[in-house]
């Protein structure tokens, strides 16, 4: 088909600035609009685009890295750029975490646009968040504003707990919702006040493994910011993704030897009764160092790893509100809130957490015994509960018998101890690994008229391993699994395995010869805490 002459035009330029008034801005502009985005870090977006409202920040106005020099570094981790996976933070309040975690939101929506989870304690605090702090968020920003859709009744884009932009889609929900945890895939993941979640979302797991489990698909593009005020030792979660990863400090130089060295409590000195003479003595040179030097020295500071990750793909940072900025948190204060707490473990309990960004030590390895009555419940025993679905074992071998503890198991994790059987005789007693082998055939009635049979049996390898392997490879592995226990914390796979070790038998070693299950028991104990302080 041809084409009417009078459509082409002999210009390869459609418009000259002699053509009408403006044409020149014109042309400036969509020139403008053929450059790329400039590659931004996280800190270096905030401190270009990021306003902070009056109706969310103390300091309202144009956002500076340079006031918590400390955060830069974290921010970074968050950008596309750098191949950090998971960014761990353990903290004092009010050291400007969730302000840092908010630019990462900003940052995504302008710079590098995907699905994000952004997910508080509880559905009601994610929807006071949304209010207070990301409305405000964008809100402040233009470049935001024009890129997140604007809220109409009819409009489902942009709601309290979603955000639509081009290219990407901000959830907001609580940790108790296990709806909302598994609404979406979601590349960027803000896990806030960890510590603060509930042992299990609507009774369907850790909400960290859920959450975390949404951004497995993008392998390693994916970024995972974990940030918590941390609470109880044993308990708390972002202590132990703390220690789990290079557990890097910050360290800032003396201002008289420039000696390195991340800020401590205990080097606080202070006349009794007198706060206001406070002041921070160098671990090299003993100079009392004023409040007024933490400004410089905040912005000479580095942040330094102090152990070697378990994950390489993590990276741990630990802050307390010793390094807040002039004119937030003062040593002073400091003082007299210790000096306050003093008699009162609750105090000093809060002091640690929300201070020093240190966990408090229960005293005492076992719960309170009043927890553990209080959840007395009577049944017949040997007798399967009505909600019994079905049963496991546990054996722990002896010098001279072997215990069994049999246990029912319901829905939401609920379990019963059915029945306790103690076996005479030691593992060098052939009868009494058949009096065990009989217990695996054995079978306790329900209440509903059923009868049960044991669907697993674990058994400690920790004494006589051999004589343990040597019976469990005679059973079968479909119905028995050798355990060992190992000290620490390992929430993603607690239970870890199978691994082959020899076995025994009559006195020649089998390779192959058994299947072996590592449990991480530290992580199930913690999980009891949690659920005996389940309301």
């Amino acid at each position: 088909m041809s084409v009417p002459s009078s459509t082409i035009s002999p210009r390869s330029n459609p418009i000259s600035d002699e053509d009408f008034d403006g044409a020149a801005e014109i042309l400036r502009a969509w020139g403008e609009g053929l450059k790329p985005d400039p590659d931004l870090t996280v800190s270096e977006w905030a401190d270009r685009h990021r306003m902070l409202s009056g109706r969310a920040s103390a300091e309202p106005g144009r956002y500076r890295t340079v006031r918590t020099p400390y955060m830069g570094e974290i921010m970074d981790r968050l950008s596309p750029g750098d191949p950090t996976q998971r960014i761990v933070f353990m903290k004092a309040a009010q050291v400007g975490a969730t302000e840092a975690g908010n630019n990462w939101i900003g940052f995504a929506i302008h710079q590098a646009p995907g699905p994000m989870l952004a997910v508080q304690p509880t559905v009601e605090l994610a929807k006071r968040n949304s209010r207070q702090r990301i409305d405000p968020l964008i809100d402040e920003s233009p470049e935001l504003r024009e890129r997140v859709k604007p809220a109409r009744s009819r409009d489902a884009g942009n709601t309290m707990l979603s955000k639509e932009f081009a290219g990407g889609i901000l959830i907001m929900t609580g940790a108790n919702s296990a709806v909302g945890l598994r609404s979406t895939p979601a590349r960027y993941i803000f896990l806030d006040e960890v510590d603060a979640y509930p042992a299990s979302a609507d009774e369907e797991g850790d909400p960290v493994t859920l959450a975390e489990a949404r951004s497995l698909t993008f392998a390693h593009r994916r970024k995972v910011f974990l940030v918590s005020t941390p609470t109880i030792r044993g308990l708390s979660r972002i202590e132990r993704e703390f220690e789990a990863s290079d557990q890097r400090r910050y360290f800032v130089p003396c201002p008289y030897c420039g000696q390195m060295q991340w800020l401590k409590f205990e080097r606080l000195r202070w006349e009794k009764g007198r706060p206001e003479t406070a002041d921070y003595r160098c671990e090299a040179c003993e100079v009392p160092i004023a409040e007024h030097h933490k400004t410089a020295m905040l912005q000479a500071g580095e942040w330094r790893p102090t152990a070697t990750a378990a994950d390489p793909n993590t990276v741990g940072y630990h802050l307390s509100a010793l390094y807040s900025p002039i004119g937030w948190l003062s040593w002073e204060r400091i003082v007299r809130a210790w000096e306050a707490a003093q008699g009162s473990d609750e105090a000093i309990k809060a002091f640690r957490n929300t201070i020093l960004g240190e966990t408090w030590v229960e005293t005492g390895e076992a719960p309170d015994w009043q927890l553990l009555y209080d959840r007395r419940e009577r049944w017949n025993p040997g007798i399967v509960p009505a909600g019994g679905l079905f049963l496991t074992a546990g054996a722990d071998v002896q010098k001279d018998r072997i215990e069994v503890d049999v246990w029912a198991w319901g829905r939401g994790l609920e379990s019963w101890l059915v029945d306790h059987v103690v076996i005479e005789g030691g593992p060098d007693r052939q009868d009494a690994w058949g009096d065990l082998t009989e217990l695996l055939s054995r079978t306790w009635p329900h209440e509903r008229g059923a009868h049960l049979k044991i669907a697993r049996l674990a058994i400690d390898t920790g004494y006589e391993a051999p004589a343990v392997y040597g019976w469990a490879r005679a059973e079968g592995f479909a119905q028995v699994a050798p355990v060992k226990g190992v000290e620490g914390f390992n929430r993603a796979s607690p239970v870890s395995g199978p691994t082959y070790v020899d076995a025994t038998e009559g006195g020649k070693r089998l390779r192959r010869g058994a299947r072996l299950w590592t449990v991480a028991v530290s992580t199930f104990k913690a999980e009891t805490y949690r659920f005996l302080r389940l309301a």
